[in-house]
């Protein structure tokens, strides 16, 4: 399931995507969940906006997980500097029962991946690759296209300076 048709990007402000990046995303995430096994992906971005969701439906609140997960990573990215590495590109967290493996994606959205004993970290590693991979190109398509054809929505403020200048302009 996808989520709406925009997100906040890392810091470049409103991106939105197209029915056929919608498509392009959910069959990499169900891709990737038959290759692994593996329980739900969840789509996050950088600022805490649930991007995608496919497979299980979360038994918890996915909205402020995504917010969490934004969190974790960020903090983990103040980690890495202070051992001196740029960032930590992916992060695992293994409980008793569940797991939870999360990767960067395009440097602008985060996937997680919620598995269970049904699969192994090893095969989710393995598989994560190429699903960051598909998931980087309609990703970086995405926001090739905004800087090219800018927002897809328009600016409604677009043209008010010079209505607002001559109101004033008796």
């Amino acid at each position: 399931m996808m989520a709406g048709g925009s997100a906040k990007g890392g810091g470049s402000g409103t991106w939105s995507f197209t029915e056929d990046d919608s498509v392009a995303i959910t069959h990499s995430l169900q891709r990737f969940l038959a290759d692994t096994n593996a329980r739900s992906a969840l789509l996050v971005d950088r600022s805490g906006q649930l991007v995608a969701t496919v497979g299980e439906q979360p038994t918890f609140d996915p909205t402020a997980f995504a917010t969490l997960t934004a969190a974790d990573f960020s903090a983990n990215d103040q980690l890495a500097k202070l051992v001196g590495e740029n960032d930590f590109s992916t992060l695992f967290h293994q409980g008793e029962k569940e797991s939870i493996y999360l990767a960067d994606v395009a440097r602008r959205l985060i996937l997680v991946v919620l598995f269970d004993n049904r699969t192994t970290l090893g095969l989710v590693r393995l598989r994560m690759k190429q699903a960051v991979q598909e998931l980087t190109v309609v990703i970086d398509a995405i926001f090739s296209r905004e800087r090219v054809d800018g927002p897809s929505r328009p600016n409604l403020l677009h043209g008010a300076d010079a209505e607002i200048d001559e109101l004033f302009n008796w």
